[in-house]
């Protein structure tokens, strides 16, 4: 450990200890005036430990003036610091209470009649101890708050996991119980809760306003308030990251909005669901039907397009070209053949080779809507 007031001649500790001990209440002061965090009344349990700590500070300097000794233990600042965050004061005030105290000392020895009759060597490595001396003092409150901050940090990350399975647990948790651990985690309940499921929640919860994520695998899930523009925001924050955003529900209904959203959650990492990073999981609610039950549909597609499977390789791609054409187009002739590049002549010759295939089929509702999903999921399936 550095020990700069080992260069400080011994004899300047009891010379400057009246001067150095007297300026207690000139310190305490000045932080009082200047950081608006301490401007408070000096009663009771903050009076007594800003007191103690300036005064121990001071005792504790003037003894280690001339010596090679170590710092004492720093644990009373380290607990200081924890003490301050506690206390709901920033880090920021924290630091300033430090560089007020170190500065308005450092003015006292300046102007005081002993320090005045100090040698200019003397002054230098006296002022190299004093500011290294606070330096170590701070740096152990720092720790401690920084520590205190760690330790809530952790916490309210361990309520707000235990809010979100709360939420997605089946069967739902009561709205007691809900209430409870919203108030545990901090989190103001919403009317409208938005899901998301995507990796890193709690890192992408962070950078959403009022959101709460929490770990799970293969993705985790954030929550936050539904609000317009939030696609926007999510986009922004999760940075080139794949999410799926479900639909806005009430806080009773999360669990159902975040099945929807990992229902989705596979198909968008596949590629499946567009090449936006962000993704609303209703705005592919077809595909999710069929991606439900996999033999279901497989099933329904050899029953679909079996008239397809006894065409010859170039033929049957031809006509299920000209299929899907068509039914984007809603029947047009003209459509479907501007779709292909081809004359309407052609697309009306290739639609009697579909009506001789697939027979009545092609004007049934039901058996059309079959052929259509099956050639959606014929997409999905690449």
């Amino acid at each position: 450990m550095d020990r700069p007031w080992a260069h400080v001649p011994g004899w300047v500790g009891p010379a400057l200890a009246p001067e150095l001990l007297g300026a207690a209440d000139a310190i305490i002061a000045a932080v009082r005036a200047q950081v608006p965090e301490y401007a408070r009344p000096l009663e009771g349990r903050f009076g007594e430990r800003i007191t103690r700590g300036v005064t121990v500070a001071l005792q504790q300097f003037v003894g280690l003036l001339g010596s090679a000794a170590d710092l004492p233990d720093t644990r009373t600042y380290h607990d200081l610091g924890q003490v301050e965050h506690r206390e709901g004061r920033t880090l920021a005030a924290l630091q300033a209470a430090y560089q007020v105290g170190t500065r308005t000392l450092w003015q006292h020895i300046a102007t005081g009649e002993a320090g005045r009759r100090l040698e200019p060597d003397v002054i230098f490595a006296l002022a190299e101890a004093l500011f290294g001396y606070l330096e170590q003092l701070s740096a152990a409150s720092v720790s401690g708050w920084a520590h205190a901050e760690a330790t809530l940090a952790g916490s309210l990350r361990a309520r707000r996991q235990e809010l979100v399975e709360l939420l997605v647990r089946s069967p739902q948790a009561s709205a007691a119980d809900v209430e409870r651990a919203a108030a545990a985690a901090n989190w103001a309940l919403p009317t409208l809760v938005a899901t998301i499921v995507v990796e890193d929640a709690v890192e992408i919860a962070s950078r959403l306003p009022d959101a709460v994520g929490a770990r799970f695998e293969p993705a985790g899930v954030v929550l936050v308030p539904a609000r317009d523009g939030l696609a926007g925001a999510l986009r922004h924050a999760v940075r080139g990251r794949r999410a799926v955003l479900g639909p806005s529900v009430a806080p009773a209904d999360v669990a159902r909005s975040v099945a929807r959203a990992r229902a989705a959650w596979p198909l968008h990492i596949a590629g499946q669901l567009g090449e936006g990073a962000v993704v609303r999981a209703d705005d592919h609610l077809v595909t999710l039907l069929l991606a439900t039950d996999t033999g279901l549909t497989a099933d329904l597609c050899a029953r679909a397009l079996a008239p397809l499977q006894g065409l010859p390789a170039g033929a049957g791609i031809r006509a299920e070209e000209t299929l899907r054409a068509w039914l984007d187009a809603h029947g047009d002739v003209s459509a479907t053949a501007a779709a292909l590049h081809v004359h309407p002549q052609t697309v009306r010759y290739r639609l009697a080779g579909l009506r001789d295939a697939f027979g009545d089929a092609l004007d049934d509702p039901t058996r059309r809507l079959e052929i259509i999903l099956a050639l959606r999921a014929q997409s999905i399936g690449g």
